[in-house]
């Protein structure tokens, strides 16, 4: 059977529009609850690493990209809780991480800079397949990062997941068709897979509060 991938934008555990409280925990339990392979997330305060397995049920592999600015990713908690929709990661650090399965078996972790306050964050599967999380800078850096991205990504096979922050067409010889139209993808080289799609609103809205300003975007790979 093929992995189920996701990747998803948490938008720091804000809504849309951006509130007072914020709701992380809530869309880590919607995106884990069906039981997906990995889940790729992007935007994740640095603070949250250490609860992901908890919430998620999964493995969790987390790379700090940007440093809480107080040293202390805690203290940047207790201050973004006085109000998430304007602080956001002012002072909270930004991660990355991967969840995993408890079936899916990891042999290497890797952390590699690609920009200021940017990481590629990947694991190695047992089958030697290299899924590489990821959130580009916007703006002119955007192609540059993007390409060290798809260079440290290696030769093998490859599942790239994660905010592009451009849309297509790109550049990338080998790699599946890209999901139209946006800067969340799913790219994979050297393995099967179906079309990336992205989650309708419906699926993300919770009582009545469209969660993150960005859908999940899933694919089957293998």
């Amino acid at each position: 059977m093929g992995l189920l991938v996701r990747t998803w934008n948490l938008f720091h555990g804000n809504a849309v529009p951006p509130e007072r409280q914020a709701y992380l925990q809530e869309m880590v339990e919607l995106v884990a609850a069906d039981g997906p392979d990995v889940v790729c997330l992007q935007e994740v305060p640095a603070w949250a690493l250490s609860h992901l397995e908890r919430w998620s049920g999964m493995h969790a592999v987390g790379a700090v990209a940007a440093e809480p600015i107080l040293r202390s990713s805690e203290l940047g908690r207790w201050i973004t809780g006085l109000h998430h929709g304007l602080l956001r990661s002012a002072v909270t650090g930004e991660a990355l991480a991967i969840l995993l399965s408890p079936s899916v078996g990891v042999v290497d972790e890797r952390r590699e800079r690609v920009g200021p306050s940017r990481v590629l964050l990947g694991v190695t599967l047992e089958n030697g397949t290299f899924v590489g999380d990821f959130h580009v800078t916007g703006g002119a850096g955007a192609e540059e990062q993007f390409r060290t991205v798809v260079r440290l990504s290696g030769d093998g096979p490859v599942i790239l997941a994660g905010d592009v922050n451009l849309k297509p067409p790109y550049e990338l010889e080998g790699f599946s068709t890209p999901l139209a139209g946006s800067i969340d993808q799913i790219l994979v080289r050297g393995l099967p897979s179906t079309p990336p799609v992205a989650w309708p609103a419906e699926r993300r809205r919770s009582r009545g509060r469209l969660l993150s300003d960005h859908a999940p975007v899933e694919a089957t790979v293998g």
